[in-house]
């Protein structure tokens, strides 16, 4: 199968790339050319990541990118309630593949908060992202249950947080993955995002994608709340 097999929304643009590199290299360049136009535009740009391994190569791309760094605001669709040494830590993940060379020099907000429960810390992180300016750019990925963020099917807050209009920005989530605990930002922020992108790998993911596409039930599978445009899809096998 390819990408160029499912039938998408009118309005979601598929890019296919041969192999994992082609698709961090093609990413980076493309995410860095509409940091750059707001940057042009505005003075500032704000980028929105997801964690995992995933994005990895991405990251180590993007920060060789040539661009006024410290013009950049940059923080996480979503983090596991675990300090930043920790193994775990999308922030760790950041500063040790991203937030190197020039683009140290980026603005770094950090979801996480050492408070008393998950609670306090999203309500934590809640307040913080009411500072964070308008995002250019939106990067998501998605899990083989259809999970995008920390936006988790079965997850206690998940009807709160996958609220169109909702006005609270973080939500805390319980994963069915070990760390459990985790932070999440809300639909309704995410999708202010000027430029949105899914970033997915390999046939699982395309099946995956599939299945989201051939029901409308966004609680079950919660990518379904971004499969709309102008979304750009980033494939490869």
């Amino acid at each position: 199968m390819a990408i160029s097999d499912l039938k998408l929304p009118q309005g979601v643009t598929p890019h296919e790339y041969r192999t994992p590199v082609l698709l961090a290299e093609g990413l980076a360049n493309d995410v860095a050319e509409q940091l750059r136009a707001a940057i042009s535009a505005r003075g500032a740009a704000t980028l929105v990541v997801s964690g995992g391994r995933s994005p990895v190569a991405f990251f180590q791309n993007l920060a060789k990118q040539g661009l006024d760094w410290s013009k950049v605001t940059i923080t996480l669709a979503d983090e596991r309630w675990v300090p930043v040494e920790h193994a775990d830590s999308n922030a760790g993940l950041l500063k040790k593949y991203l937030l190197q060379g020039p683009a140290a020099k980026a603005r770094f907000l950090s979801l996480y908060s050492a408070a008393a429960n998950l609670d306090g810390a999203a309500e934590q992180a809640d307040r913080l992202l009411a500072e964070l300016p308008a995002i250019d750019v939106l990067v998501l990925g998605m899990g083989d249950d259809g999970h995008t963020a920390s936006l988790f099917p079965n997850s206690p807050n998940l009807a709160q947080a996958l609220q169109p209009e909702g006005t609270r920005r973080c939500w805390p989530m319980l994963a069915p993955s070990v760390p459990h605990q985790r932070l999440t930002m809300s639909r309704a922020l995410l999708a202010t995002a000027s430029y949105t992108v899914l970033s997915i790998a390999g046939d699982s993911k395309l099946e995956t994608l599939s299945v989201a596409l051939a029901g409308d039930d966004v609680a079950s599978m919660p990518i379904r709340a971004f499969l709309q445009p102008t979304l750009e899809i980033y494939w490869c096998p």
